[in-house]
């Protein structure tokens, strides 16, 4: 399908360069973070992932919106008073200022990519 939203001779290079760097480190639940500083950009990457059904991060909240890439698994999103159940192949909105969690439903992994519309990772806990 060929795709043509804009017009290329539009669009002015910003003047970043193109940049890298390593997403994941180490073998906990939170596998890696990218903030979008380090590459020059707006959003900040994380990488979450458990083998354990009923486990996930605990209830927090972000000033900017959250999305979730379900890459493996099935998952129960807790998004202000919504519960939305998601699978492989699925995007989930935190929209900000909803506080959010999410569990493994299992069986087997639960893998998320965590896109943060921010620059930074700025979170409170709340429980």
């Amino acid at each position: 399908m060929a795709r043509h939203d804009f017009d290329p001779a539009t669009v002015k290079p910003d003047g970043r360069a193109p940049a890298k760097t390593r997403l994941f480190e180490g073998d906990g639940p939170h596998r890696g973070s990218v903030n979008g500083e380090a590459l020059g950009a707006k959003v900040t990457v994380l990488t979450y992932g458990n083998d354990e059904p009923g486990v996930g991060p605990k209830l927090h909240v972000h000033p900017y919106d959250e999305v979730f890439v379900i890459q493996e698994g099935r998952a129960r999103f807790f998004v202000g008073d919504q519960v939305i159940e998601a699978e492989a192949g699925e995007v989930v909105l935190g929209p900000a200022g909803l506080p959010h969690k999410f569990i493994n439903l299992g069986p087997g992994r639960l893998q998320t990519l965590d896109i943060h519309h921010s620059p930074r990772w700025i979170q409170a806990d709340l429980e």
